[in-house]
Formats: structure tokens, C-alpha cells, sequence
């Protein structure tokens, strides 16, 4: 399903515990890290889509989170056509995304990674609010920037700085004012796993016991686009 100019309807999820801390994913069989997104089917307002996503990327379910804030307009990014199915070329050209901040109201063993028989990240950890863009694929960067700057304002008990925002968010974006958010739940336990760590040009993995897992399915998945190869970032 795309509109007029070539843009699927998308949508991008920033889940939060109560350190404010993000969930973030590795996908599988690959060193790139990601927030949870996928398609709006047919039928489907951009709040439902977020739901079923949540569940099948991450396994929780409505009551697991509470919805903080979304932005207010979509915010689009173009895939190379590298990445496009050469019969697609020519008509599809990326996302169009509505981004929701979710607050964990559950726990974390509540995450579960093999919810479908098509798992999205084989590995996740905690990781500070600004999250460091040069391990997100590269034309993804921008949607980034822009959904986590706008979405900010509204992250519980978040502590603005400047030096740390800079370090990972490049450039400037078209900022929006996003919706009034809602109040944060209960506390939630913490477990973490660490971020690659390059050595010689190349990155490896250091994964603690019970925080991986590794479904090991036939072919990676697209990100749930009929647009784009299997092999999108």
C-alpha cells in the first residue's frame, strides 16, 4: 500500500523503561541496531499498526506499555534502490512514519523476541535515550534524529544534555510539536546487553547469559515492506 508519491505508511516505536532508557534491537544476522517499525496494513489506523507491531518485533502487548506521545506528521525517509526489488524500482520509494513513545509498564522477561516465526532482532539492550546513529543504517539517520528530538520533551524524568545529544544526533531537523503525553506507570526491572565494539575495523558481539536470542531462521526479513529486499537494513 503506497500513497500517491511513493511512501508506505509506516510506523516506528521508541520504548521506554524506568530509567528512560530505549529498546533497542539488533537485527538478525547483522551488526545494524534499530527501534521496532513495520507497515500499516490495509485497514489499519497508525495507533493499531503500533500495537500488532509491538507485539510481533518485541512480544508485549497493550498492557504492557502506555502510550506517552506520537509525532504529529509523518516523517519520511528514502530507501536506495539498492535495497528495493528491481520490480518495485520506479514506484516505491521508502517510509512515510507516525513514531510512538511507549513507557514498559510490565517487566522485562515480558519481552520476547520469538513471538512469530518471523523474528525481527536476534539480540536487544537498554540503551541511553540518544542513541548513537552511526550503527542505524545510513538513510534511516534523519527519520531518527527527528522523531527522537521531537519525541524528548515528553520522556519522564529526562535530563536534557546538550553534550550528549550532540555527541550522537547530527545535523538539524524540521521539528513538530508532538501530542500532550500521559503519565508514566509502575516501575520495571532493567537488564542490558552491550553495544558492538569495534576492534580492527570490524565489530563483535559480547552477549551475557540470557540476555541473546538467536531464533536462527532460513532468511532474514525485509521490515515487513513487499517493496524491499530481504536484505534492507
Amino acid at each position: 500500500m503506497l500513497d500517491r508519491d511513493g511512501f508506505r505508511p509506516n510506523v516506528g516505536i521508541v520504548l521506554l523503561n524506568q530509567r528512560s532508557q530505549v529498546f533497542w534491537g539488533k537485527r538478525i544476522r547483522t551488526h545494524s541496531w534499530q527501534f521496532p517499525q513495520g507497515g500499516i496494513d490495509r485497514g489499519e489506523n497508525p495507533e493499531q499498526a503500533m500495537f500488532r507491531e509491538l507485539h510481533e518485533e518485541v512480544g508485549l502487548f497493550p498492557q504492557h506499555v502506555q502510550v506517552l506521545a506520537r509525532t504529529r506528521d509523518w516523517l519520511r525517509y528514502e530507501v536506495p534502490d539498492r535495497f528495493i526489488r528491481r520490480d518495485a524500482r520506479g514506484h516505491y520509494k521508502g517510509q512515510k512514519q507516525i513514531w510512538f513513545l511507549l513507557q514498559l509498564v510490565g517487566h522485562d522477561w515480558d519481552l520476547n523476541l520469538r513471538a512469530t516465526d518471523h523474528p525481527e532482532f536476534d539480540a536487544w539492550r537498554w540503551n541511553d535515550y540518544w542513541v548513537p546513529l552511526d550503527v542505524v543504517v545510513e538513510f534511516k539517520r534523519g527519520v531518527y534524529e527527528m522523531a527522537l528530538t521531537e519525541l524528548s520533551r515528553f520522556v519522564p524524568r529526562f535530563d536534557e544534555r546538550p553534550d550528549i545529544r550532540n555527541r550522537y544526533l547530527r545535523g538539524s531537523g524540521n521539528l513538530r510539536e508532538p501530542l500532550v503525553p500521559a503519565q508514566p506507570g509502575p516501575d520495571a526491572g532493567m537488564q542490558a546487553v552491550p553495544m558492538p565494539r569495534s576492534a580492527g575495523g570490524r565489530v563483535y558481539m559480547e552477549l551475557p547469559p540470557g540476555a541473546s536470542f538467536d531464533p536462527d531462521p532460513q532468511t532474514a526479513r525485509g521490515a515487513g515492506d513487499p517493496g524491499v529486499l530481504a536484505k534492507e537494513p
